[in-house]
């Protein structure tokens, strides 16, 4: 492993190293991972499947028992140099209790995924341990190919730096070089989490959100709460992600997932990206959580140096 200032870097992979594939949320079969273990196969890695994978309790890859101990036999097994959640949904925050992070402190691995996996992100952040916010297994085939190259540089532990032209920052805009611990992952799941041991602490950190399939008047609640209870105030900047396929009452709220963001924290001095590509979208590129990043805006030019 390697110490990143205050944060612990996993080791990075070699060819011939083997990655775990499991299920801590919704079920999936062996055939839907066909993408992703050739994926592997061509970045030289080896796959070893969970139990979870096409077992099936429900909407859940089997019992909470099950999961836990799944994830749990990767986390301990030394041959395991990096886990790969293989979908989200909901359910990773039902074992996250049942976990024991021992071994995995004393030998960090790559925790790989995003969506309902920031439980495991932001419970990991705490430990002063990197995470990697990226695809999961699930649809990888369906993703860029920069999204799939992210994942394999930042494995590989080669020199990565996102670089991408969107709308521009929506507040407190100009040229600015921003240095910051990145954290964060899905809104819904922050929230979910507030109060809670597994929670983050976001003074002086860059944060990351995005979502997928909510009410906007959910996004609204989700974010006022945060507002209020002192996580959104003392940021370094706040980047928006894919807010994907929102959805609306019959009366409708007024304003889109982005607009709802930035009304919300437009007080505080501090940038606001939008459209960032990381998210429930195709370009969903890696973000490595807990890396002391550097954020640099260029009018409508947006790069990200791990």
């Amino acid at each position: 492993m390697v110490l990143n200032k205050s944060m612990i870097t996993p080791n990075k992979l070699q060819k011939g190293d083997t990655v775990g594939i499991v299920s801590t949320a919704r079920k999936i079969s062996k055939e839907e991972l066909t993408p992703a273990l050739k994926l592997l196969e061509k970045w030289g890695l080896k796959a070893v499947l969970g139990k979870t994978i096409d077992a099936e309790e429900n909407q859940f890859a089997g019992s909470d028992d099950l999961r836990a101990s799944d994830f749990q036999q990767m986390l301990d097994d030394p041959k395991v140099k990096a886990i790969w959640c293989a979908r989200g949904g909901y359910g990773t925050v039902r074992i996250i209790d049942k976990l024991d992070f021992s071994a995995f402190k004393k030998n960090p691995k790559w925790i790989v995924g995003y969506s309902d996996v920031t439980v495991l992100h932001s419970h990991i952040h705490n430990f002063g341990i990197e995470t990697l916010h990226a695809q999961m297994c699930l649809e990888i085939e369906n993703k860029t190919e920069e999204a799939r190259e992210s994942i394999r540089r930042v494995l590989f532990g080669e020199a990565y730096t996102l670089d991408f032209t969107g709308n521009g920052p929506a507040i407190n805009a100009g040229a600015q070089n921003i240095k910051g611990v990145l954290i964060g992952g899905n809104l819904s799941v922050l929230y979910s989490l507030c109060g809670s041991t597994s929670e983050m602490k976001t003074d002086g950190k860059i944060l990351f959100i995005e979502d997928l399939d909510e009410m906007l008047y959910h996004v609204d609640r989700m974010m006022m709460n945060l507002k209020r209870s002192g996580y959104l105030k003392n940021l370094k900047a706040l980047i928006i992600g894919g807010m994907t396929e929102m959805k609306d009452n019959k009366v409708y709220f007024g304003k889109t997932a982005e607009e709802i963001i930035v009304d919300l924290v437009k007080e505080y001095n501090y940038p606001v990206i939008l459209n960032f590509p990381a998210g429930h979208i195709a370009d969903n590129r890696a973000l490595i959580m807990g890396r002391e990043v550097e954020l640099k805006i260029a009018d409508n030019q947006i790069t990200l140096k791990f």
